[in-house]
């Protein structure tokens, strides 16, 4: 159990990044959703021990992250929203190099644990090539081998499908869920397909606080019959904005069509809409 509690972090600048944040994650993916700026990237970095929190704390099995960082690190894989590695060194060579630095000092064993990660990351017919050219998905996949050096028991990936094709988005996601199941990993995102095709818990973190959690098909049961649509004009968005709660708006057929939240039919025109997570995040974030 990952337990987060009362955690604020400002910036030197003023910016508050992180105001007063509680969480408690369980086994399995859980999804960390919302916008870039929203403070998603801090909470990572601090529960990494990547950086320190004005105030609060953050205590893992009995560790508290902290305090005790190096005890944590033990147990932390991490795949941040960019990782740099050796341009001209393979998969392998790097793999076995980090999993030195992790104490794995036996050649065979090490040997075997490699092998079985360029495996599990689909990376084995590729182990030989130098990590310059790998396309952004290899790396990403590579990522979450180097991450899963000495069987952590907390994985936090970040944005990690920022940018991928959606054939190497799918595989990636396919890698996620298949070590999600009895481990803590905490996927950090913007992108809300991500979270809604892996995550049986997520929140919705914006202006630096928890405006949402839960499961997220109870959050959707609690948005039903309380999302309504309707076609419009690009130029009367703005007046729909002003005078319902607009949650979304997108171009389809060379119209808007406007989501509001209301929890009675607000009639002029609107229908009955099955909501979805992406109506949730925006309702939040607006």
């Amino acid at each position: 159990m990952l337990q987060i509690s009362n955690l604020s972090k400002t910036y030197p600048n003023g910016v508050q990044a992180l105001k007063d944040v509680t969480l408690n994650i369980s086994n399995g993916m859980f999804g960390l959703l919302g916008p870039n700026g929203a403070g998603k990237s801090t909470l990572m970095r601090t529960i990494a021990t990547l950086q320190d929190a004005d105030s609060g704390s953050i205590t893992f099995n009995g560790i508290d992250i902290l305090t005790q960082k190096q005890e944590l690190r033990k147990t932390l894989g991490y795949l941040p929203q960019e990782f740099g590695v050796y341009p001209k060194v393979s998969a392998e060579e790097m793999l076995h190099y980090i999993a030195r630095l992790k104490g794995i000092t036996n050649d065979n064993e090490r040997k075997e644990l490699v092998k079985a990660l360029l495996e599990q990351v689909n990376l084995y017919n590729h182990r030989t090539k130098y990590l310059a050219g790998y396309s952004g998905g290899m790396k990403q996949r590579f990522g979450i081998a180097q991450a899963l050096i000495g069987n952590p028991a907390l994985i936090i990936v970040d944005e990690p499908t920022a940018g991928l094709d959606p054939a190497e988005r799918l595989r990636f996601n396919n890698l996620l869920s298949e070590i999600g199941e009895n481990i803590v990993v905490i996927l950090s995102t913007h992108i809300v397909d991500d979270v809604n095709e892996l995550c049986n818990d997520m929140a919705i973190i914006a202006g630096g606080k928890v405006v949402q959690r839960g499961n997220p098909e109870a959050l959707l049961n609690s948005f039903e019959n309380r999302i309504w649509s309707k076609r419009v004009a690009k130029d009367e968005v703005a007046s729909y904005q002003k005078d319902y709660k607009l949650v979304l708006s997108k171009l389809s057929g060379g119209k808007m069509v406007v989501h509001v939240y209301n929890e009675t039919d607000p009639g002029n025109g609107f229908a009955p809409e099955k909501a979805t997570l992406e109506d949730i995040y925006f309702a939040n974030i607006v």
